[in-house]
């Protein structure tokens, strides 16, 4: 679960991370009321939502007078920002968030997230802070310093000294920096994080080190735990037809392709994706309607791909094991009686009750196309409709 930067930032706060004083506004008003009210004579107006590369797309602005603040907060509020990670479809703003200025010195970038090969917390820093950390990576990979955590063992103070000797910190500035990555790491492990991310993390010309910038990721299967993190959700932020499946206990993710995907199991939904790119087409979406669906998940399933105006054509893929062919086929059948969708539909079926699905499904009447050669054969039917 994604939260924004103002909810990081109040999270890291709590574990002791510095950060620069400032608050959230939802009107003009309100941004001018809070910079009244914030120190001088530099202020920063952030457009709040869940994307990166704001600033490259307008949506960090320095303001020098109040007027200025309620000026680019009416500017910022409503508009469409558009960056790298939103897709050409933006995001509107809803809310900015207002701080004071601070004098920087120096640069860096940290963060925390989960080294699946290692299998343990990876701390990395870098001094090139301010970048996006994936061109740091293509360009300089050289300077991403990594310190990996061993769970019993615990982040270790050498490896935090070891960290800041490398970005070339001196003095107290090596001490604080110690204490910083303490704190935002306690955070990460005792919030359930996937990711803190604080970049730019700043040196101020005070010798302060404070989070600039913060980025966090909450793991959905742990938010049972936080009920007060999982309150921070913001549904504005997200995809509406993502948010419809999680109602129905459906993974579900939307792509930018046009041939629809339900299939059972993670594995194969994969498989059916990565088929339908060999065949010549997209996937329009990730769909696991998992092992146990019941025909109503199924038919919740149908709807949320004929909802999606970039699907073209659909590709039903289930292997009958936990869940029986024939469930599957009364939940879309019944689910085609409701939408009758003007799309190809095409229909693979294997597995337990493969052959009364089969036969309830001829005896639907409705247009089904059957793949029964195995999965390429389903991919390059579905291909075919779609053009």
């Amino acid at each position: 679960m994604n939260i924004h930067e103002y909810q990081a930032k109040a999270l890291l706060r709590e574990y002791g991370v510095g950060t620069l004083e400032g608050r959230v506004a939802y009107t003009p008003e309100e941004a001018e009321q809070v910079a009244r009210e914030l120190p001088g004579p530099v202020w920063v107006v952030k457009a709040q939502i869940h994307a990166g590369g704001r600033g490259k797309a307008g949506g960090v602005k320095l303001a020098r007078s109040i007027e200025e603040v309620r000026q680019l907060a009416n500017d910022m509020l409503g508009m469409k920002l558009v960056t790298h990670q939103t897709g050409p479809e933006g995001k509107i703003v809803k809310k900015v968030l207002i701080e004071s200025g601070v004098d920087i010195e120096k640069e860096f970038y940290l963060g925390i997230t989960l080294d699946r090969s290692s299998e343990r917390p990876v701390i990395m820093a870098s001094a090139e802070g301010g970048m996006e950390i994936e061109q740091v990576a293509a360009e300089k990979p050289e300077s991403i310093l990594k310190v990996f955590v061993h769970p019993l063992a615990g982040l270790q103070a050498y490896q935090t000294r070891d960290l800041a000797f490398s970005l070339g910190l001196e003095g107290k500035a090596i001490q604080h920096f110690g204490s910083l990555v303490n704190s935002a790491f306690k955070a990460f492990m005792q919030s359930d994080a996937s990711l803190v991310e604080i970049n730019p993390l700043v040196l101020t010309l005070q010798k302060e080190l404070l989070a600039l910038d913060a980025k966090m990721i909450l793991d959905d299967n742990a938010l049972y735990r936080h009920p007060d993190l999982a309150a921070l959700r913001d549904l504005n932020e997200e995809e509406p037809l993502e948010i419809e499946a999680g109602k129905h206990d459906l993974s579900y993710i939307r792509l930018d392709g046009e041939v629809g995907c339900m299939v059972n199991g993670a594995g194969l939904a994969m498989a059916t994706m990565d088929i339908i790119k060999l065949a010549g087409s997209q996937p329009a979406n990730f769909l696991d309607v998992g092992g146990g669906a019941s025909s109503e998940r199924v038919a919740a399933a149908f709807r949320i791909l004929v909802s999606d105006p970039r699907v073209r054509a659909i590709l039903i893929n289930i292997f009958g094991g936990i869940v029986r062919c024939d469930r599957v086929a009364s939940g879309v059948i019944e689910a085609i009686g409701q939408v009758k969708p003007n799309l190809p539909i095409v229909i693979r079926l294997e597995g337990t009750n493969k052959d009364i699905a089969s036969q309830m499904l001829r005896d639907s009447g409705l247009p089904f196309i059957v793949a029964d050669s195995g999965l390429a054969d389903a991919a390059r039917k579905v291909v075919a409709a779609l053009n």
